[in-house]
């Protein structure tokens, strides 16, 4: 049905102005993003396909790469862009929030802040994240990305970093694409050498934490540091 053929309790735009962002479905928010559809397809419905498709839900901005979006009637590539840009957005909105509850002895804490960003991830990537001596994040880097099943830990570099920034304490984070956050016996044998060449230049290595989906493995929690 056409926007214009919708009651105005039920156009996107009027009930926005009317009764607020709240009120609104998740499909009625987005199509206010992509405006217009197409000659036999409303906005309205341009969402709700983008909706259905793979995971059902909001996420499918977020994970769907450019060109699928591209498929969907009416999104050419500026509106595949705006709507890329807006999960991006979102993203980053989520992590300011959770950036603000980071407690350096809570692991927990610290996966809510990286797990949007590192559980979709396709390939495994190593995360430092490093700590001033009140416990405050002071700076996150991206040392290495691999494949799907491996990425390199860069122990020199991570350690290097943490001298420059002065932080003498620290956190490692790294991703497994399956989704099951527990350690492998190399990622046991990898924390151990790190810990170690830690203690060397007397930095600590407070936790190595793995990111699964939506879920997540803490070396400090289970009594492996």
């Amino acid at each position: 049905m056409k926007m214009k053929n919708l009651p105005l309790s039920e156009r996107p735009y009027e009930k926005f102005f009317q009764m607020g962002a709240a009120s609104m479905s998740d499909a009625e928010l987005l199509a206010i993003i992509i405006k217009s559809g197409t000659k036999d397809c409303s906005a309205l419905s341009v969402a709700q396909q983008i909706l259905t498709g793979k995971n059902g839900n909001l996420l499918n901005l977020y994970e769907l790469p450019l060109e699928e979006l591209l498929q969907y009637p009416g999104i050419g590539m500026v509106k595949g862009i705006q709507l890329k840009a807006v999960a991006e957005l979102s993203r980053r909105m989520a992590g300011q929030t959770y950036r603000q509850r980071i407690a350096m002895n809570s692991p927990k804490s610290i996966a809510d802040y990286f797990m949007e960003s590192m559980r979709h991830a396709k390939r495994e990537r190593v995360v430092g994240a490093f700590f001033d001596i009140k416990g405050k994040l002071v700076d996150a880097v991206t040392f290495s990305t691999g494949s799907s099943s491996f990425a390199f830990f860069p122990k020199q570099e991570i350690l290097k970093k943490a001298l420059l920034l002065n932080c003498s304490q620290f956190v490692v984070l790294h991703n497994h694409p399956s989704g099951d956050p527990n350690p492998s016996e190399d990622d046991i044998n990898t924390t151990r050498r790190l810990q170690s060449a830690a203690n060397c230049l007397d930095l600590t290595l407070i936790d190595h934490m793995i990111i699964g989906d939506r879920t997540y493995f803490s070396f400090f929690e289970n009594d492996l540091l």
